[in-house]
């Protein structure tokens, strides 16, 4: 019972995430054909920071797109722009044999100065990676786990920018079954329109 309730728990994040992505794509009857898809489109790579037999081989190129549909571009303070976050979806593709990501989330960016920025994203993963009794890649125990982010950035313009992040999938313990979880850290090049 108490595993069922876990379970529900962490699909209902993830339906949460997806819903949210959805609800972000602007399909609406008030869409105009002047707004723009994406706020953000972000490039880059990252590689695991675990040791022992969680640790996974090879680099991870990754995607992640951000979109804004709660107004963070008019965001005045920190304040404001924590109230506002943004929307994101992306991929982390896996090399070497290791797990592929896909996850979607929610993304606060707080503006430190005119040029950098501090970042933390939550939301939800899907992942290709193995579930358990695997002696070289981490036991993850369920396909859907939670996705956490942690990021500083610096603009270069208004346009480009760079960001270094820290990255973390896991089941929080919810579904009864190993969890080493994965954790990466890397560089992303960002385009904001």
């Amino acid at each position: 019972m108490k595993s069922d309730f876990r379970l529900l728990l962490l699909r209902m994040s993830s339906i949460a995430s997806v819903a949210a992505f959805v609800s972000c794509l602007g399909i609406s009857s008030s869409a105009q054909a002047g707004d723009k898809i994406f706020d953000e489109l972000r490039f880059g790579a990252s590689a695991s920071v675990q040791g022992g037999h969680s640790h996974e081989d090879g680099v991870f190129p990754e995607i992640t797109a951000l979109f804004d549909p709660f107004g963070f571009e008019q965001a005045t303070d920190w304040k404001q722009q924590l109230m506002h976050p943004r929307v994101h979806v992306g991929t982390s593709i896996g090399t070497a044999g290791e797990a592929t990501q896909f996850f979607a989330g929610f993304t606060w960016t707080v503006d430190l100065s005119d040029r950098i920025f501090a970042e933390a994203g939550f939301g939800g993963v899907i992942h290709t990676g193995e579930l358990r009794d695997d002696d070289d890649h981490p036991d993850l125990g369920c396909r859907v786990l939670f996705h956490e982010y942690l990021g500083a950035g610096y603009r270069f313009n208004s346009n480009w920018n760079v960001i270094a992040q820290l990255a973390h999938s896991s089941n929080a313990n919810l579904c009864d079954a190993p969890n080493d979880g994965m954790t990466r850290a890397g560089l992303m090049v960002g385009y904001k329109f």
